[in-house]
């Protein structure tokens, strides 16, 4: 059963759909909005910066060839840490145009989706932290024999978790997030992950 969360705006108890609820509802999340932020989506903020910043790195991942093992973890290490900031900045300020976004898609890739975030936010956790970042990663050769671009490496199986260093109630979250890794990124090619995940955080737009 879903642990419950005291509401940022009302205070009242309810159980999060997703982990990185706040709010009770939607009457809530405006109000508290409106009274805390008035980020937007464009203009010179917070998030623009962060969009810009995501963008970037993920477009230096996708050209990287030629790399160290080490220099090319360090740049995907740096690129899931972009996607997730802005994916969890998007949720907390913008969550309406998020499920928009969500609601525009089709049942099998709203699915993709939400498990492709939910995995980069295990590997996000769980990289260099809980286990060896080489771990994550397969280096793939060109069929002439030399390393293939780091954008066509792919995520590595990861076959067992050991949750005892994971506070009891993030562990269920922690879980998910491992079984939707092994679901939609494990085999796949690193780049194709990032530049499906960049595309849909760039394709939100805000609105009443």
């Amino acid at each position: 059963m879903a642990e419950l969360r005291s509401c940022a705006q009302c205070g009242g108890s309810f159980r999060p759909r997703r982990e990185h609820a706040r709010f009770c509802s939607a009457a809530c999340r405006i109000s508290w909005n409106r009274q805390h932020t008035r980020g937007q989506l464009t203009g010179d903020t917070a998030l623009s910066w962060s969009l810009s910043a995501m963008n970037d790195t993920v477009h230096r991942l996708g050209k990287a060839t030629g790399i160290d093992l080490p220099e090319a973890l360090a740049l995907v290490s740096e690129s899931v840490w972009w996607v997730t900031l802005v994916d969890a900045t998007m949720i907390r300020y913008h969550e309406a145009a998020y499920d928009r976004a969500l609601t525009g898609l089709s049942q099998a890739a709203r699915r993709a989706t939400e498990g492709t975030f939910s995995g980069l936010r295990f590997v996000r956790n769980w990289m260099g932290y809980h286990a060896d970042p080489a771990d994550f990663i397969q280096p793939q050769h060109d069929p002439e024999g030399g390393e293939a671009p780091v954008a066509a490496w792919r995520w590595s199986s990861l076959p067992s978790l050991e949750l005892g260093a994971i506070a009891s109630d993030g562990r269920r979250w922690e879980a998910a997030r491992y079984r939707h890794y092994n679901a939609y990124l494990a085999r796949q090619p690193l780049g194709e992950t990032m530049t499906s995940a960049v595309a849909f955080l760039n394709g939100i737009s805000p609105g009443p």
